[in-house]
């Protein structure tokens, strides 16, 4: 066999394997407590198991807390604001928790389709496959890093006790607490600070971890030349489906939305406080959380302006072209014998005028505003039972029907 022949041979077996690495990219399959968990059965090779992950981190973090203040949710003994009435809890280890957990499969499956996507629509050409494998392994170097979720646990027993004990000195007797000190706790409130709200925040930190691997992803992705066509129908060169990768997130803000829905909810129904005077923090939530997800695409804003005007410039520079070659020969030198109806010029001429205008209705940001829409909604639901605190169901369910029709 020549060596010119085995070249492209060669070149075709390494094609093959770096399109199977890309393949096999999962934002959330690795780590060191994956791999315990894989040991423990509690999770298998491709996030099965989620029923046994759900179930643990409800033993884990709830049910110890009902077991240990099931001997004072009696007013006198621990309690009057018992465990059983502590919405901010139910939500945050029995909604936020599993949904979090829960959310790692529809990560792992969107995430590493939109990943396949950057090849399979020739967005990263051939020839750049090895700096994409590269971007990829530098982000599983990461994922896969002891010394990040080490961290993690450091920061959960510092940084967030620190938080805890800044923002929660009680009043009144709890279920977790007594008043005169913030660390006057009772043996239910041990296990809530020092097993229950670190394991939770661990979860939430390490989903942070992940954006900050996929943003820093998409960054270096960013710094490939990419294959942008500006007339492409997506209206974003070809990028949409980045944008679209965003709602692979909305569990996870979901989850968010659910936390401070339980806060506020304690607020409002044991401190008094009315739901009204949240709203701006409620509208901020919302917005920072929207902000955060879409709002590191605009990396790719730079770029796809850049394929616009080069897109715009190409395109006016052929139907000037075009139109001039029109005008001659159907206005400036029309014979009788042409017959102008049914000619293709006409539609050539339509076709170019369609291409041109979707190279101007091009968007500069691989998002819409229905993007946006999606994410603040999903960061919104948890909240809407809160309104069953101004209105009565039946009101609440003709506003909502009045809104949606």
């Amino acid at each position: 066999m020549s060596a010119a022949t085995s070249e492209p041979s060669l070149r075709s077996v390494t094609e093959r394997s770096q399109v199977r690495e890309i393949e096999e990219f999962s934002l959330v399959l690795g780590g060191p407590l994956f791999q315990f968990l894989r040991k423990s059965r509690l999770e298998g090779e491709a996030l099965e198991l989620l029923h046994r992950r759900v179930l643990a981190s409800i033993l884990l973090t709830w049910f110890p807390l009902l077991l240990l203040s099931a001997g004072g949710t009696r007013v006198g003994n621990y309690g009057q604001i018992s465990f059983l009435r502590d919405i901010e809890v139910h939500a945050r280890f029995l909604v936020a928790l599993p949904i979090l957990i829960g959310a790692e499969l529809v990560v792992h499956s969107r995430i590493r389709a939109v990943v396949c996507r950057f090849v399979e629509c020739r967005i990263v050409l051939s020839q750049d496959l090895g700096r994409f494998c590269r971007v990829i392994e530098s982000a599983k170097r990461i994922r896969n890093s002891i010394y990040v979720e080490l961290a993690l646990v450091a920061a959960v027993y510092t940084l967030g006790l620190w938080f805890w004990n800044s923002r929660s000195e009680v009043s009144a007797a709890t279920w977790y607490a007594l008043p005169g000190g913030r660390w006057r706790l009772t043996p239910a409130g041990y296990w809530y600070v020092f097993v229950s709200i670190p394991v939770f925040q661990f979860i939430v930190l390490r989903w942070y971890i992940r954006l900050f691997i996929w943003f820093r992803l998409l960054w270096q992705v960013n710094r490939i030349e990419l294959n942008l066509i500006p007339t492409h129908p997506d209206r974003c060169a070809g990028l949409s489906f980045v944008g679209k990768s965003s709602y692979a997130y909305g569990p996870i803000l979901f989850a968010q939305g659910a936390i401070l829905a339980g806060v506020v909810a304690d607020r409002v129904l044991y401190r008094g406080e009315g739901l009204q005077s949240f709203k701006f923090q409620i509208g901020g939530f919302i917005v920072f959380f929207v902000v955060a997800i879409l709002g590191p695409l605009l990396m790719f804003t730079p770029r796809m302006a850049r394929a616009k005007r080069k897109g715009l410039a190409e395109y006016g520079l052929l139907a000037q072209r075009y139109v001039e070659s029109f005008d001659q020969r159907w206005v400036q030198e029309a014979h009788p014998s042409e017959e102008l109806l049914g000619t293709g010029d006409i539609q050539s001429l339509a076709d170019l005028g369609n291409s041109y205008q979707l190279v101007r209705d091009m968007r500069v940001v691989p998002f819409a505003l229905q993007d946006a829409t999606r994410l603040a909604v999903a960061t919104a639901v948890p909240l809407t039972p809160l309104l069953l605190t101004i209105f009565s169901p039946e009101e609440l369910i003709l506003r909502i029907i009045k809104i949606v029709l």
